[in-house]
């Protein structure tokens, strides 16, 4: 059964199967929607969207739409910030770039297309 069912996400045993539009663990019982298989290897082709919904390529340029602070240090980065050729990169900081106080990892929802 293991060569058509992905592991369980949870426990990562291989003792799954299909119930109807989901995936079970006979193991641990964990159900997850049959459509989510695979998401982790598909991060990096994920459609990307700012702020506005418009998706977003690499190499486009970027407006910081708040205040960001960031972590572990006392650096802000200021709200209407233009940031040149981003870099998509899958994980929840989906935008990676190069600004004057270093490089960042930055999260899209705080971003808008310039």
């Amino acid at each position: 059964m293991s060569s058509t069912t992905p592991a369980c996400p949870q426990c990562t045993l291989e003792n799954t199967y299909p119930d109807g539009s989901n995936f079970v663990c006979a193991d641990c019982g964990f159900e997850w929607p049959q459509s989510d298989a695979g998401t982790a290897e598909d991060d990096a082709d994920a459609v990307v969207k700012d702020s506005n919904g418009q998706v977003l390529q690499d190499g486009d340029a970027v407006v910081l739409i708040k205040d960001l602070k960031v972590k572990g240090s006392s650096t802000v980065l200021k709200m209407g910030t233009k940031v040149k050729s981003i870099r998509l990169v899958g994980g929840d900081h989906e935008v990676d770039c190069k600004m004057e106080g270093g490089s960042f990892m930055l999260k899209a929802c705080f971003l808008k297309k310039a």
